[in-house]
């Protein structure tokens, strides 16, 4: 074997051994987990620590010079059981918010799986005896391609969940490029598709590639799309600034001005809320041209069923991610475990003397770490290390529904169907 070869396989080895390694000891001892930091809170909690360690140092000194603090400690046990039952409720809460974040996301995943399941083989053309009672009928290629944007706009609907729960307004961000359906990509003040109005939802799509909205016929801008418009993801909000208070009555009326006020508002929905209701406009697009014919009104009852669990699983994350655990609980537990660490080496160092240092760093250790652990799950839905990893769970989708639309027939064509022998029973 040559000297490059060599080289290359010990550059792979070593690490691919000590991480099966690491794995191994796992399964047998805690001490991997127990010296590691990556991934621990320790960094968070680093500066709280040091000041508690770097007073309870202070006080032992303070003891050998001759000071003697007159702090007992029969009451310390009492109140440190308090504050551990404090500290132990505020990490459940915090839990409870990211066990049940991760179990609504999961729910969006399955319903938007079967949907795309359902879609792909149950949407068809209607059998020859019921055509006739449909008058536009829809060709095999507008079919695959309508079932398509189905399931693209299905995906996009989770991708949109997982920017409206971190703030993120508009669909510029690349996760949507190639996901986000072109009949779909742009909107008009209201959050809807300009040019669906002249022409069939079917075909926007042609359209919308060859025009854009800003622009008119001739390639000019357009008076009614120059102006500012507000951003069609954004919820239903006032502008609260002062400077932005808009009073038709009192600019045309100033004698009313000060009787008078009215607050302007920007109406719009949710990108998700918009996506949901896309959804529901195909079923019943399906359902009227048809194409639903073979599974008849319970099939497209269970999709509209699908979306519907789809918005209710966004509402309850959109409950957890608005309605944070209240500061004022926040605050008054980090005040006791504070009060609680200071007062600490008053107690001990009169008995312990240095001891008192180690000891106290470690019970700091225990309490903060367990504050800022409670701290860091308590809102899942961001981009820490420690968050929900949503992006990951939307990629895994992507791929299920690429894999659906590149390699699966749809229609139920080519999946064979199996006999037993027995004939028709």
């Amino acid at each position: 074997m040559s000297n490059a070869a060599n080289n290359s396989l010990s550059s792979v080895l070593p690490p691919l051994t000590s991480k099966i390694k690491r794995r191994y000891l796992r399964k047998y001892s805690w001490l991997p987990d127990v010296l590691r930091l990556k991934g621990s809170i320790i960094s968070r909690i680093i500066g709280p620590i040091l000041t508690v360690t770097i007073f309870a140092s202070l006080v032992c000194y303070a003891a050998t010079k001759g000071y003697k603090f007159v702090l007992t400690n029969s009451i310390f046990p009492l109140l440190s059981v308090v504050v551990g039952l404090i500290l132990v409720f505020r990490n459940s809460t915090s839990y409870d918010r990211y066990w049940e974040g991760r179990k609504s996301f999961a729910t969006i995943t399955s319903n938007i799986r079967n949907f795309c399941r359902q879609v792909w083989i149950n949407v068809s053309l209607p059998p020859p005896e019921a055509a006739a009672k449909y008058p536009t009928p829809v060709s095999s290629a507008q079919l695959h391609r309508h079932k398509v944007d189905a399931l693209r706009l299905a995906l996009s609907y989770a991708l949109a969940v997982k920017h409206y729960l971190r703030g993120e307004d508009g669909i510029n961000y690349p996760d949507y490029h190639d996901v986000l359906p072109a009949s779909f990509a742009r909107y008009d003040e209201l959050g809807y598709n300009t040019l669906a109005n002249r022409q069939s939802s079917y075909d926007a799509t042609a359209s919308i590639e060859s025009h854009d909205l800003s622009t008119g016929p001739s390639g000019r801008t357009s008076p009614e799309n120059s102006a500012l418009r507000p951003d069609a993801t954004k919820r239903v909000r006032a502008k609260r600034s002062k400077q932005k208070l808009h009073d038709p009555i009192s600019s045309s009326t100033p004698l009313l001005a000060g009787r008078h006020r009215t607050v302007a508002f920007e109406a719009s929905l949710p990108l998700p809320l918009m996506i949901a209701h896309e959804l529901s406009k195909l079923i019943f697009r399906f359902r009227r041209d048809g194409l639903l014919e073979t599974v008849g009104p319970a099939g497209a009852n269970g999709l509209a069923q699908l979306v519907q669990s789809m918005v209710d699983q966004m509402t309850a994350l959109e409950r957890i991610a608005n309605t944070p655990i209240p500061v004022s609980y926040s605050i008054h537990l980090k005040q006791c475990v504070t009060l609680y660490l200071f007062a600490l080496p008053l107690t001990l160092a009169n008995d312990l003397g240095w001891a008192t240092v180690p000891l106290v760093t470690v019970i700091a250790f225990t309490f903060m770490g367990i504050e800022g652990i409670a701290d860091e799950i308590e809102m899942p839905f961001g981009t820490d290390e420690r968050d929900l990893p949503i992006d990951r769970y939307c990629q895994d989708l992507k791929e299920e529904i690429f894999y659906i639309i590149e390699r699966l027939p749809d229609g139920g064509e080519g999946l064979g169907v199996y006999d037993d022998g027995e004939g028709d029973d």
